[in-house]
């Protein structure tokens, strides 16, 4: 995949380390930028060489939010539309639709929700606005010292975008998750990781070493296809709206993966032995995954 604003690099344990590359304008976030990381997340899950992604920053900043500078509006929004609830019901494939209304930020959250792999943040510097949403789909995040994260839509009149309003309460709570935004406030690396935003706080120069150990330790000697299920059930089995719902999905993954990966799984318990999974996310995963995820 050839992108002019991101840059990435697989390392022999299979994670991939996705940087934002614009470094001279602080990997600000622009449309094209938005769907070269759609496309990068959206064909992720067919190459089965990687386990999981560690998404940076090149140079000072991770992200320092929408660039601003672009002509016409910044957000790539069509302003000649009045875009419905109807029209975001029956109209949300239409190209127009996609290029002049739909959030820019949320087709890449959505993209990253729908990832079969473990994907952490390393925010090493500035994460403001989309620079923090976009990484509230990912699995963690690990900050720098030198991180600065703030959801600053009120300081300029807008709403948080990218999912965050599903997102954010989820990792935060709901109390933590007004706060921030109401204030719009920049928070500090401890801020974040007090408030429950970040995992950990780490020396700028070692975070991207810190978030590929992290990943690895995530995937090493798993089964792939039981990594790529168990992210989606947490992802979605969550907000169920009865546990049911969650035991259907437990049910049919549990049933598939016990009878391919989970025979080596057990066998090798049994052996005292590391498990050879030969389970792959592009061709092994159950035949009722993508209807389920279909369903939203």
């Amino acid at each position: 995949m050839a992108f002019e604003t991101l840059r990435t690099e697989t390392n022999e344990d299979g994670i991939c380390i996705l940087r934002l590359h614009r470094p001279d304008q602080m990997n600000a976030f622009t449309v094209q930028m938005a769907n070269e990381l759609e496309q990068f997340f959206r064909d992720i899950n067919g190459d089965d060489s990687v386990r999981a992604i560690v998404v940076t920053g090149e140079g000072k900043a991770f992200c320092a939010g929408m660039d601003l500078s672009a002509e016409g509006n910044v957000f790539g929004l069509d302003e000649s539309m009045q875009p419905t609830l109807d029209d975001m019901d029956n109209r949300l494939e239409d190209p127009a639709f996609i290029a002049g209304v739909r959030d820019t930020g949320g087709r890449v959250t959505l993209a990253i929700y729908d990832c079969c792999k473990p994907v952490i943040a390393a925010i090493n510097g500035a994460a403001v606005g989309i620079g923090a949403t976009m990484t509230l789909a990912m699995d963690a995040r690990i900050a720098s010292e030198k991180a600065r994260i703030g959801f600053v839509f009120g300081r300029l009149g807008i709403v948080p975008e990218a999912c965050s309003s599903w997102f954010l309460p989820r990792i935060v709570g709901m109390t933590q998750a007004l706060e921030w935004c109401y204030q719009a406030d920049i928070l500090d690396a401890e801020q974040a990781r007090a408030g429950g935003l970040v995992r950990e706080v780490v020396a700028v120069d070692s975070i991207v070493e810190r978030a590929v150990a992290y990943a690895a330790s995530l995937v090493k000697g798993r089964s792939p296809v039981a990594v790529a299920l168990t992210r989606q059930m947490m992802l979605r089995n969550s907000a169920a709206a009865h546990p049911l719902e969650a035991h259907k999905v437990d049910s049919l993954a549990m049933f598939y993966t016990s009878i391919h990966d989970g025979k080596e799984g057990v066998q090798a318990f049994i052996e005292k032995r590391s498990p050879d999974f030969k389970g792959t996310v592009s061709e092994h995963l159950p035949p009722f995954f993508e209807a389920w995820c279909k369903r939203g």
